[in-house]
Parts: structure tokens; sequence; C-alpha cells
């Protein structure tokens, strides 16, 4: 396998997941009876441009399906953070009733809705139909496709190029990093603003976050690869922020090459930061494995000795990390009974690969257990906020990541 952006042999594997099924690919009650399909789930690490990049097996058209189950706005907390974004962004770079923003990957409408509250024309680009009617039932115009290259030139020709164009948790998502760059290149206006926020590479290694791996995560990224990237595509990185959301990420701030724009200070001290890290270090890298092993053995040891002492253990949130959880575990419905989750396209359905049910919010309340384990550890705080009863009747939290942690 050759890296996704310079091309360069990849020879050494930075995490080994085993196999499972794609991490959104939930299960109806009737699919209990049939197969399910399996990738191997393994990172590479690029020793050129230190891309880490998931091994090719699966497309993108067999992960993002037109029934996709992930909808943003099942987060009070992630709602907030897009509002504030808007309001920001909105301030800082002008935007009025003549600009145009475009989201790509706008989901289900969480964070458009804001400009469309302000009058700030707007357009989505989304390929899944589920998400893609949530939002246009909100009044969003939405394109149901994938952006690349090619969309990009086309939007262009069309006059739609954009005075902001947005990208939250997409970038690490898309098969082709260079194409879909080079689409963010045409379909940018001449002074116009590119923000893409992704889980920063650092803080997976050093919060040993290796439950943030899944199929439809092709890339892993740094300031130093992005940087790489845009800078091959005649793009410049002129901003960067570290924000707390996913478990760590960075929001970067884009534009044209010869944009008078000069680059702010937190450019170079992140670059130092990754550096001093070792991030462009194979060292890195290398014991990266005997952690997640250890962190996978403690939880299992775990929910063991709670089965033989006859404990009740449920977990919160069925999310695609604790779907890469479960199934790297070998974690089943005789260890944990069920999952909790706000999303009613989850609920009535089965987590792929362990096939663990996932219940309403009501559900808890009627069926008090001992412990709850709480899969998507982004948002604990989300989540206790949730759960009262359980807190009152001496329910116990527990988290996994970066270590076994009993709250």
């Amino acid at each position: 396998m050759n890296c996704r952006h310079c091309k360069s042999h990849l020879k050494h594997t930075f995490l080994d997941l085993g196999f499972a099924p794609p991490s959104n690919a939930y299960l109806s009650e009737s699919e209990l009876t049939r197969p399910e399909l399996y990738y191997p789930l393994k990172l590479k690490v690029c020793t050129q441009c230190w891309l880490v990049q998931t091994e090719d097996y699966a497309q993108a058209d067999e992960l993002f399906l037109p029934n996709y189950a992930y909808f943003s706005s099942t987060s009070s907390s992630w709602l907030a953070h897009a509002k504030k974004y808007v309001q920001v962004i909105t301030k800082q770079i002008g935007l009025n009733k003549k600009s145009l923003v475009i989201e790509i990957a706008s989901n289900d409408g969480y964070l458009l809705k804001n400009f469309v509250a302000s009058g700030i024309p707007c357009l989505g680009i989304e390929p899944t139909a589920s998400t893609a009617i949530a939002a246009e039932n909100q009044g969003i115009p939405v394109l149901r496709d994938f952006f690349g290259d090619t969309l990009g030139e086309r939007l262009a020709t069309e006059g739609k190029q954009a005075d902001l164009i947005v990208g939250n948790n997409v970038y690490a998502h898309v098969p082709d990093i260079n194409d879909f760059t080079l689409g963010l290149k045409k379909v940018l206006k001449k002074g116009g603003t590119i923000t893409l926020e992704f889980p920063h590479l650092m803080q997976l290694i050093e919060q040993t976050q290796f439950d943030t791996v899944y199929h439809e995560h092709f890339s892993y990224l740094s300031l130093y690869t992005v940087r790489r990237i845009f800078e091959q595509t005649e793009l410049r990185i002129f901003d960067v922020e570290e924000l707390p959301t996913h478990g760590g990420s960075l929001r970067i701030y884009g534009c044209h090459e010869n944009d008078p724009r000069g680059a702010a200070e937190s450019v170079h001290r992140l670059l130092v930061k990754e550096s001093t890290f070792g991030l462009q270090s194979l060292s890195i890298y290398k014991d990266f494995q005997l952690r997640v092993d250890s962190v996978k053995d403690e939880l299992l040891l775990f929910l063991l000795d709670l089965k033989k002492e006859g404990k009740s253990i449920v977990a919160y949130g069925a999310a695609a990390k604790g779907n890469t959880m479960m199934n790297f575990a070998g974690v089943r419905s005789d260890l944990i009974s069920y999952v909790i989750d706000k999303n009613p396209n989850k609920q009535g359905k089965f987590m792929p690969g362990s096939r663990i049910p996932i219940k309403e919010g009501q559900y808890l309340k009627d069926n008090i257990p001992d412990f709850i384990i709480i899969l998507p550890w982004n948002l604990q705080a989300e989540v206790m906020s949730q759960c009262e009863s359980f807190m009152k009747k001496g329910g116990q939290f527990v988290v996994a990541v970066p270590e076994l942690k009993i709250i």
C-alpha cells in the first residue's frame, strides 16, 4: 500500500485492531440472522509525510449509506459548539446576506441552521439521505453528493464559490484527501476562508484514544501533515486553534496561497509542539499497540469481575468509538446488557459486531443497573447530567479511556 497523500510505500503498522464491521452499520432485528461484513482495521504511518491512515479495504460508498445513523444534533454540547462558532466566524470575516457559506458533510443541519437564522445564504453538501432530509426540513439547501475536485470545479463554474467553507469532522473521513483538497481550492472565492475541524493525532496518541479509530476515519491528522497537503494544493494555513471537542481537536483556518493574511504565531507554536512530542519520529508510534492492549485487557478484567459478583452493567452512547471498543475487546451482551442512546435512529437496533441491543433513555429509568460505562468518554459531563435518577440510586459511572476509571 502507498500513502494516500505522498504515494510513498507504507512499511510501518501503527495499530492493529483486528477485524470489525463498519462502525455505523447498526443492525435491525431482522438483520441479526444474516452475516455481517467485517474488514481489517489497521493503521499505517507514512515516514515521509507522517500521515497516519487506515489500510485500504472499505470504500466510502460502503460506509456512508443512505440510512447513515449518525446525527450531529443529538449532542447538546456539539450544538452549542456549532452555534458559538457561527457567531464568532460571522463577525470575524464579515459574513452578510451577500455571502455564501458552504458546509461539506453538513449532516442534519446542526450548524447551517444558524446561518439560515441569520439570513446568510448557505449550501450543505451531504451524501447520506437520512441526514440530508433532516437538514432540508429546516430550510437548508442540500446537495446530495460526495465532495471532491470534480464537484468543486462544477460549483465554481456555476458561480457558487464560497466566502466560507466549513468542514467539521469530514477531512479525516475522505478516502482521497488530495482530491478533496483540490475541491476546496476550486470552490473557495478569492479572499475566502476555509475552516476544518478534525481530531488531533497528538491527542489520540497521548490519551490512548484508539477507540476513535474506525473504517470511516481514513486519516489521522496533525497540523504538520495538513499543512503539507494544503501547500501542495496552493492553499495556506494562516491560523489554528486547539479545541477540547472529540477528546482534543484542531480547527485550522485556510486561504489561497497568495492571500495577504499573514500566519498567526499559533501555527508556528503548534508545529514546534508536535515536533517536540515526536510526531515526525517513528519511535512515538512503536509502543502504542502495547498501551492499547493494556486498556482493552483492563476493561475485560473489570467486566468479568463484575459479572462474577452478579453486578449489572450497561453502556451509554451507541457511538462509533464504542463499537470500536466493544469489537476489539470482544465484548458481547453477556457482559454489557444493553446500550442507551438518545438518537431515535439507533434505538431498537443493535450494535454492529457485538450485537448489543440499543435502548431509549426511559428503559434505563425502569431498569437501573449497578454500573454504566460511558462509551463516548468525550461527552462524559453531558451523559452524567442525563442520568440523575441512576446517580441518586447509587449507580456508578465508568470510562475506559485513557485508563479505566470509576466515577
